[in-house]
């Protein structure tokens, strides 16, 4: 049997994650992906962490030498008693038993913060809003899901400020895409609404479907644009998605994904690129085209896996070492 396939989604709080990971798994179908949340690897309940003074983003305030164990079981395909952290009232659950499907998608704040949780994934993903409208997205969540006060979000988010940059930033350069949405020019943030911008960072460190289409048109007034440059000091490809972008437009991109591997292609898209606004669901092309990339990658890894060598068991490894350390045996 193949192995599963594992994306990584890290991001800020309130910076997209669950609502990019729920189009995907729509797009690959609910009984063929596990979906992992980082998060539940919390060590204290949120009492606990405002009696000793740390945030959620802080390491110390997580297991993840258990998730970098738990990592290694699901690259195996074998199942975990994966921790439960309940993000309605912030408490801590019985821990659930999860067996890996096809795909595995875990997603939260620190899952790319280790050199041993990195190299199990497939696929890493960043999602790197502008702070204002990460600010706005937090505001809103945090007061209609959780149960939370704007006063009380806003003291969090100056409190958790120093973990944010320290911790949460620099795992971006890890990431194999860094998606990035933003309000166009000249509208506020908290008016853009489903006219949100997009732009893609596409790194060589992994194979991206030819789109050079784009860069052949050359015409900056298309909804979407394919430009070369730099990042961090690195070589990569900058496709942009207006959140304007026709109907026809982001229809001729989708094509051009799949164009190289239509066999893969997934048959049903059904609430591919809907958020929720509040209690409105809306529809935004920028997502759907995100999570419809996103997809293309995944399953372009599962088609081609017999030839992709599994990681080193790295658990397993050091245990070894470790004996042959304290026992002298060759």
């Amino acid at each position: 049997m193949k192995r599963p396939i594992i994306l990584g989604i890290v991001g800020d709080s309130a910076a997209g994650k669950t609502t990019l990971t729920s189009g995907i798994v729509n797009i690959l179908g609910a009984d063929r992906v596990t979906h992992i949340c980082a998060d539940d690897y919390h060590k204290y309940d949120r009492k606990e962490r405002a009696r000793l003074g740390i945030t959620p983003l802080h390491p110390d305030c997580n297991y993840l030498d258990v998730l970098e164990l738990h990592m290694e079981r699901l690259h195996y395909g074998q199942p975990i008693l994966k921790p439960v952290y309940d993000h309605s009232d912030g408490t801590l659950k019985p821990p659930e038993y999860v067996m890996p499907k096809q795909f595995v998608i875990v997603e939260g704040l620190l899952g790319f913060a280790t050199p041993t949780l990195r190299q199990f994934y497939d696929v890493k993903v960043y999602l790197d809003p502008p702070e204002d409208l990460r600010r706005i997205w937090k505001i809103k969540r945090d007061t209609t899901k959780r149960g939370y006060t704007v006063e009380q979000v806003l003291a969090e988010l100056e409190r958790r400020e120093n973990d944010s940059r320290q911790f949460i930033r620099p795992q971006r350069q890890y990431a194999d895409i860094v998606v990035r949405f933003y309000p166009p020019n000249g509208i506020p943030p908290e008016q853009a609404g489903s006219n949100l911008n997009v732009q893609l960072i596409l790194r060589p460190t992994i194979p991206h479907p030819d789109l050079t289409y784009l860069l052949e048109e050359g015409n900056g007034n298309s909804g979407i644009r394919l430009e070369l440059g730099r990042d961090e000091g690195r070589p990569v490809d900058f496709l942009s998605i207006d959140g304007n972008v026709s109907d026809e437009q982001a229809a001729r991109l989708e094509e051009a994904i799949w164009a190289h591997m239509p066999d893969l292609r997934p048959v049903e898209k059904e609430h591919v690129g809907e958020y929720l606004d509040r209690t409105e669901v809306r529809h935004s092309h920028p997502l759907a085209l995100t999570q419809l990339l996103i997809t293309y990658h995944l399953l372009r890894k599962y088609d081609s896996l017999d030839r992709l060598p599994f990681a080193p068991p790295v658990a397993a490894l050091k245990r070894l070492q470790y004996i042959q350390e304290t026992t002298n045996s060759p």
